[in-house]
């Protein structure tokens, strides 16, 4: 296995360093937190019943394996092979249960009785709120006024699961701050309870058992990509980049396969793209930053995309090549939701819109074509985003 590969599929070691990137960055206090984590996950990730049951619960109650879905007519109208990897039919509707359940799991192993988390979209809200109350768990959620504005629905659908959802006005009143909050949270509760955190982001050891967790998706893929293309993989397999949970996931699948890796941020919040050397929630990344080092607010139509930079891991694949970042407007990832609603039926969260809007870009310019097969992962559907598509669509007519 080359250099590459093992940085998709390792373990970080106890630094929890990706190259130069992740590490552990956090007060004092919450390092015992950190390490207990670390340590129950180590044991949980190698103890056969834990997996289990994780899988048994990924299968009975989440509905897994998600189906690879032939995008025919999006593929036509393209010109390129367009496969979907559905996480949008998870339960929940998005692929943030994979990783919510298991956190779930670790927090009862550990003896934790309340689950915490931060959350912009409202999808990892729902899902860590969806753990908790099958898991008999209390929950706690922290969201930005701003996305809560946005995203009525998940507001609703957190509470009615129990989940007491903590308004956050400081900032920009988005997923930043959701975060920032969410950790003092825990500084003051660490004995009683579980950081929850969604993303492939913060101290380790979050960014490797995110990725764990969520691998699920990329190890699905990659075998139903081997049935449907006769043993073969796809050329170019795109996800998603915020702090990029899912597309670590998908991308852990192919780590080993010939397949390019794209992963897409939105214009306004591009970390890899646009960012610097930096430290923000407990890890070293690439943020958005002035020249003073002081973090810049991101912006993204999109608000589980609003993160002002990416994961550790993403960070070190982008430094070594392994897999490429572009960005894409709020305009295009409007049209790019319309068009596969349209054209397959599926209205996809406006996360995932993101990277079928690169994979419409790259077709018309030329850089896909007909013989080329790509593989988007889905990461959830729409339902969340309508009024506000609805809303942005009448104020641009």
């Amino acid at each position: 296995m080359d250099t590459k590969t093992q940085l998709l599929v390792g373990d970080p070691g106890p630094a929890g360093r990706f190259g130069r990137f992740g590490g552990r960055y956090v007060p004092e206090a919450l390092v015992p937190a950190c390490r207990a984590v670390e340590d129950g996950f180590r044991r949980a990730w190698n103890d056969p019943d834990f997996k289990a049951e994780l899988s048994s619960l990924l299968a009975e109650y989440c509905g897994r394996p998600t189906p690879v879905t032939r995008a025919r007519r999006l593929s036509e109208a393209l010109g390129t092979q367009v496969l979907l990897k559905r996480e949008d039919l998870n339960h929940t509707g998005s692929h943030k249960l994979n990783n919510a359940l298991g956190q779930g799991l670790l927090a009862r192993r550990m003896g934790r009785r309340e689950l915490l988390a931060e959350t912009g979209a409202g999808q990892h809200g729902v899902a860590t709120a969806t753990a908790a109350a099958s898991l008999g768990m209390e929950c706690t959620v922290y969201m930005g006024e701003v996305d809560m504005a946005r995203q009525e629905l998940n507001v609703y659908r957190m509470e009615t699961l129990g989940a007491r959802v903590v308004r956050v006005r400081a900032g920009a009143g988005t997923l930043k701050d959701a975060t920032s909050e969410a950790f003092r949270h825990w500084v003051t509760r660490a004995d009683k309870s579980h950081y929850c955190l969604g993303s492939v982001l913060g101290p380790h050891p979050y960014p490797w058992i995110v990725r764990e967790l969520q691998s699920v998706i990329g190890l699905e893929a990659e075998a139903q990509c081997r049935e449907l293309l006769d043993g073969g993989a796809p050329d170019v397999v795109v996800a998603c980049v915020g702090g990029g949970s899912n597309a670590a996931g998908t991308f852990a699948g192919f780590a080993a396969s010939r397949a390019r890796l794209i992963g897409v941020e939105g214009a306004g919040g591009a970390g890899a793209t646009n960012g610097t050397l930096g430290v923000l929630h407990g890890s070293m990344s690439l943020y958005l930053q002035d020249d003073a080092g002081q973090v810049l607010e991101a912006h993204s139509v999109a608000a589980g995309l609003d993160y002002p930079g990416l994961g550790p891991e993403h960070a070190h694949l982008a430094e070594l090549g392994r897999a490429t970042y572009a960005t894409v407007t709020d305009e295009q990832v409007l049209e790019a939701a319309g068009l596969l609603a349209r054209l397959e039926g599926i209205f996809p969260a406006l996360e995932s819109a993101h990277a079928l809007a690169w994979v419409i870009d790259s077709a018309r310019d030329g850089r896909l074509d007909e013989d080329t097969t790509v593989l988007v992962t889905v990461s959830g559907r729409g339902d969340k985003d309508a009024e506000q598509v609805r809303r942005l669509s009448r104020d641009n007519a």
